[in-house]
């Protein structure tokens, strides 16, 4: 009986990592009742992560945390089977899900809850954190995630200063003394692909502060509250300002930066954390094929996403992988240069897109018969 590997990605706006995966399960095994199909959802380090973790067997944890404007929003994160790992998703709690992408919430949104997830799950016992960081809401460095875990800020007037990427032109001191111990014994992974410095043209408010609602004067006004972040934590830890230069401190509107310049984070490539945290390398061994997949195919996929990362372990298990797609803008030289043989996009049968959204599941179990006739 020949193994399939499903390890797909979500089709954001249309259907989970999870709910690919099965009926792609479904497609097959109409077409080939004798297969046998694996299903291990995936995720790139960003939105979906806790929900890969906890597909792989991982115990998904529930706690209420304060959303990017101070809503109270119900969050959760996985902790490993022997509860000494945990991953925190930061959509899960500081996403842009929970704002509008306007002038006031990208100046206002705040990192705090995350720092919250972080909190409740060393009240967990884990001393080993994973952190996620697509979709974020925040462009604040990290500042809301350390006010959270015990640092204050303060204003000339000695007042906590509130959440939020603006607010931190007032800022003038910080305070560390009441930063949680445990992180002091605790290994933080940033699970990020993006390279981006804190600060300057490429870095986190010149970059991502457009797409959370900023206009041209915010994103010079969250410039100049990243740039005196750094000054005034450097202050207290002059080696914080070195971490500001690192690849990745850009990363979730800064958050990167209190990661690798407090927490003493390292960062690695999300996809490749996703892949060890599943098993999905002894998923594939034996297998006859691997299918992978996300959303949309383009430019984006070949730097850091799933369907490159999963056709890599599959490569190294010597696996053939094949991909699907609710559309596909890459050619086929570009998908075999990253070990993809072929790619069946849901636009094949449904050019229009709201068809190929709405009815994707169907659409999927579909092109899964025709990938059993044409590879196995």
């Amino acid at each position: 009986m020949a193994t399939v590997v499903l390890a797909p990605d979500k089709f954001k706006g249309s259907l989970t990592a999870a709910q690919v995966a099965e009926h792609l399960a479904t497609g097959l095994l109409r077409a080939r009742p004798e297969l046998t199909a694996v299903q291990v959802p995936m995720a790139d380090g960003g939105e979906g992560t806790v929900a890969a973790a906890v597909a792989a067997g991982w115990r998904e944890r529930a706690a209420t945390v304060t959303g990017p404007l101070g809503e109270s929003v119900q969050a959760a994160y996985a902790l490993s089977p022997d509860g000494a790992s945990c991953v925190v998703e930061m959509a899960l709690a500081s996403g842009l899900e929970f704002t509008r992408a306007d002038v006031d919430a990208a100046r206002r949104s705040s990192s705090f809850g995350t720092g919250e997830l972080i909190a409740h799950a060393l009240d967990d016992g884990a001393r080993r954190v994973i952190l996620g960081v697509g979709g974020s809401a925040s462009t604040d460095g990290g500042a809301g995630l350390v006010q959270a875990l015990g640092g204050r800020l303060l204003a000339k007037d000695g007042s906590e200063l509130p959440g939020g990427g603006a607010a931190l032109n007032h800022l003038t001191a910080v305070d560390l003394t009441g930063l949680d111990p445990r992180l002091g014994e605790t290994e933080v992974i940033l699970a990020a692909d993006v390279d981006n410095l804190l600060l300057g043209p490429s870095g986190a408010a010149a970059v991502y502060g457009p797409q959370k609602g900023a206009d041209e004067a915010t994103v010079a006004e969250l410039e100049d509250g990243l740039a005196r972040w750094v000054e005034a934590l450097a202050a207290e830890r002059p080696r914080a300002a070195l971490a500001a230069d690192q690849p990745g401190a850009g990363a979730a509107g800064g958050l990167g930066y209190a990661v690798l310049a407090l927490l003493g984070g390292a960062r690695r490539s999300g996809i490749d954390v996703v892949i060890e945290l599943t098993g999905l390398a002894d998923r594939l061994d034996g297998a006859a094929l691997a299918i992978t997949g996300e959303g949309s195919l383009d430019e984006q996929s070949l730097y850091g996403k799933t369907p490159v990362g999963v056709a890599r372990a599959a490569a190294a298990a010597g696996v053939p992988t094949v991909a699907v797609a609710g559309r596909s803008l890459l050619s086929d030289a570009d998908l075999g240069r990253h070990g993809i043989a072929a790619c069946y996009p849901l636009t094949a049968l449904a050019p229009d897109p709201a068809t190929s959204i709405r009815e994707a599941g169907r659409l999927l179990e579909e092109l899964a018969a025709t990938i059993v006739a044409e590879h196995l």
